[in-house]
């Protein structure tokens, strides 16, 4: 069943894996839709340690508009902190973590065959981190369950876990727009929280459709990555069964390098190499660049020329140690151990450079997304003005977001999220999924900024005067995400068409200006070494931020330009991504800063341990121009 059909835009078709109606806002040349697609409430282990009461269902309202009382609780298990988005989302994934989805009900209801026992006993205890008892068994290389509350076979969890399962799957289809109006699209989806050696390997698993496993696979039943994806290419593939799922690593900044590293934990087992790249390049077309736990894109010190802008939202400081190319750290998730280059995507962007040179294939052509992992069942909420923090009681108050956090999450040193973004023909779920396939996705730190990269050899010089550009970008080019044809075939360089509006904002939230648009650019050399180089390619007007009353002015509401790459090789191999950036604003951390009396003030307001400032930010898939 098509949505929509022209012979003007190559793939402004959808197919169709589901009984709805075609979508009346069907747009072949795509428009822009907003979502999250890393969000917890009340079924994940750590959220429902922390007070957080929001069920699957009440997340999901919260998503398209609704508003929904966060933590703490009342003495009736109620949240007592009212938020609502002012800008519902259009599509979202409540990404419960999969491991303890039994276990939390068993811990969490009366009544159940494992409520009173020993280990939901210290669960419901006092402390609020509680969750790490549980947290801490996915350290393990081969976790296992707790048998005096799961059971010698496990089934006494599984079994709650299934039940678990379905009501997520059924609040989802509850929430869906099926009808012509597709105003609503929530996918089914967890977390898989493999967390070997205290270092961050977790993936988002997202699924097209209705047709899901009948549990989600865990740490537990695949103890690695490389297991995880052949679970789900055993049971979840397009043939047969109409189920298709993709994977969505996230937080590299917290891998010390395991999440990307060629010979990181298990990501490989007895089978073929070749084959096993080949699947993960399958099975995780995009990647979690940003979210409340800092900005994964880029770090100085690891050699390269200083980029300013990779000083954005880090939560390691200045002078952590840095490990060797060959050296991987554990760790990471309690900001341990050593910083790897592979911790931030630009440098796995390179990566899939030299492995292509190596053994033929590249794993790494990774889309991008931001999301915010709230863990209040907040999905979209990321708002600096009057922030209400992500993890329950961890930072339900001003005070405790302004200081450390506990032993499991920091508070001060995180940001407020960001937003995954697509191009789609529509709000539907197979022509979102299409544009994860094809990587056409963007991420931002939080504000709505809209982006659009086309890469050609022949587009305009004038494109940006054209009403035509959209259309052109793909018919005689490809969109974000694409891959350009040969170099060998053209004369010429390759040229981008980059466009970005800024985010108009809303009563709560006033829009900001665009200071600039950047193109970074990744290469081999001839002798095998992979470099980086950031372009600034358009400047907006001049900006101005006063951080004592967090007035900001300045700035363009819309930047475009046609850039050619004047240091192109045609025999290398290069990927190049956009980067938007806004003048100055307040950090959320200033904001709430300035509303105390001098004198009152935390010392964390003045210590400098966080910029009062940031420059909020969009980021493009990238295009890659193969050798000739």
């Amino acid at each position: 069943m098509l949505a929509c059909d022209t012979d003007e835009v190559p793939g402004s078709t959808v197919t169709y894996t589901e009984e709805r109606a075609a979508c009346a806002a069907a747009t072949p040349t795509r428009q822009v839709l907003w979502g999250d697609f890393h969000a917890h409430g009340a079924y994940s282990f750590d959220a429902r340690n922390y007070e957080t009461p929001v069920t699957p269902d009440q997340a999901l309202a919260f998503a398209a508009g609704e508003p929904v009382l966060i933590a703490p609780m009342d003495d009736d298990g109620a949240g007592t902190r009212q938020v609502q988005l002012d800008r519902p989302l259009d599509f979202v994934s409540i990404t419960e973590h999969g491991e303890f989805l039994g276990e939390v009900a068993h811990c969490t209801t009366p009544g159940s065959p494992g409520y009173d026992d020993a280990v939901c006993a210290a669960y419901q205890g006092e402390a609020d981190n509680n969750a790490f008892d549980f947290g801490v068994m996915l350290a393990d290389p081969t976790p296992s369950r707790d048998t005096t509350l799961c059971g010698d076979d496990g089934d006494g969890c599984q079994d709650a876990a299934a039940e678990r399962w379905q009501a997520m799957q059924a609040a989802t289809e509850a929430a869906y727009d099926r009808d012509a109006s597709c105003a609503f699209t929530p996918f089914h989806g967890y977390e898989y929280t493999n967390t070997y050696g205290v270092s961050n390997l977790h993936r988002n698993v997202i699924f097209r459709n209705e047709q899901v496993p009948a549990l989600p696979v865990t740490t537990f039943e695949a103890p690695t990555p490389v297991a995880l994806w052949r679970a789900l290419d055993a049971e979840c593939t397009p043939d047969g069964t109409g189920c298709d799922a993709l994977v969505l690593p996230h937080n590299s900044n917290l891998s010390n390098g395991q999440l990307f590293h060629r010979d990181g934990y298990g990501a490989f087992d007895d089978g073929d190499r070749a084959e096993t790249w080949a699947l993960r390049a399958r099975m995780e077309p995009v990647a979690e660049i940003f979210q409340h736990k800092g900005d994964s894109e880029c770090r100085n010190g690891f050699g390269e020329d200083d980029d300013p802008a990779c000083a954005f939202e880090k939560l390691r400081e200045d002078g952590t140690d840095l490990c060797g190319d060959d050296e991987l750290g554990a760790g990471g998730m309690r900001l341990w151990g050593c910083l790897h280059e592979l911790d931030f995507v630009r440098a796995v962007l390179k990566e899939g450079l030299s492995i292509q040179v190596d053994e033929g294939v590249n794993p790494y052509r990774l889309g991008v997304i931001g999301s915010t992992d709230t863990h209040n069942g907040t999905p979209g909420l990321v708002y600096p003005v009057d922030y209400p923090g992500h993890v329950g009681t961890v930072d339900d108050t001003t005070e405790e977001r302004l200081g450390e956090g506990n032993i499991t999450h920091d508070t001060l040193i995180n940001s407020t999220g960001g937003l995954a973004a697509v191009w789609a023909v529509e709000n539907s779920r197979d022509a979102i999924w299409e544009a994860f396939q094809r990587r056409e996705t963007f991420a931002t730190s939080g504000p709505r900024i809209e982006v659009r990269l086309f890469g050609g050899w022949d587009l305009d010089d004038d494109s940006c005067e054209s009403e035509d550009r959209v259309a052109t970008g793909y018919t005689d080019g490809v969109p974000m995400g694409g891959v350009l044809a040969e170099p060998g075939l053209f004369d010429d360089a390759p040229r981008f068409h980059l466009e970005a509006w800024a985010d108009a904002g809303t009563e709560l939230e006033p829009g900001t200006g665009l200071a600039s648009l950047q193109i970074i650019k990744g290469w081999i050399t001839a002798s095998g070494v992979v470099k980086e180089r950031v372009y600034t390619v358009a400047e907006g007007t001049a900006g101005s931020l006063d951080a004592d009353s967090c007035d900001s002015t300045g700035g363009s509401d819309h930047l475009c330009t046609v850039w050619e790459d004047p240091d192109f090789d045609p025999d290398r191999a290069a990927f190049y991504y956009a980067r938007v950036l806004q003048v100055e604003t307040c950090r959320w951390s200033q904001r709430a800063c300035n509303d105390y009396d001098t004198a009152d003030r935390p010392a964390t307001c003045d210590d400098g341990t966080v910029p009062l400032t940031v420059q909020d930010r969009a980021w493009s898939s990238a295009i890659w121009t193969p050798p000739s």
